[in-house]
């Protein structure tokens, strides 16, 4: 159906900056919204940005004019530019995508998580 594959993950000093993409690959009618999503050891998984198809973004209150997202012209791929990170922004960093394809109507489909680890 729809496949996320991430990348861009890693370990970064405390003030660094790191890019997350995102490609969606499957039998893909329309994506109404990309977003990235994270889950720190111990906590939920909480929303970090969405862009919809039509180019509206939400944003956590704590990453807020720190990190942008961003997608190709294509929008199937998603990009998340993460600077001026912080030791509690280490967590696993999931792509999610709200897609709807010839066979399932709207339906969210999760990457495999890409780790980011922010060292002080």
């Amino acid at each position: 159906q729809v496949r996320l594959v991430e990348s861009g993950g890693g370990l970064v000093q405390a003030g660094g900056s790191l890019r997350l993409s995102c490609t969606a690959s499957g039998n893909i009618f329309v994506i109404k919204a990309m977003g990235w999503y994270r889950q720190a050891s111990g906590k939920q998984r909480e929303l970090v940005a969405v862009l919809t198809s039509g180019g509206s973004t939400n944003y956590a209150d704590s990453v807020k004019g720190r990190f942008t997202i961003s997608t190709d012209n294509a929008q199937t791929t998603v990009y998340l530019q993460m600077n001026s990170l912080k030791p509690e922004d280490t967590a696993v960093y999931f792509c999610n995508a709200e897609a709807i394809t010839s066979m399932v109507p709207v339906s969210d489909y999760w990457g495999q998580g890409t780790q980011v680890t922010v060292s002080s």
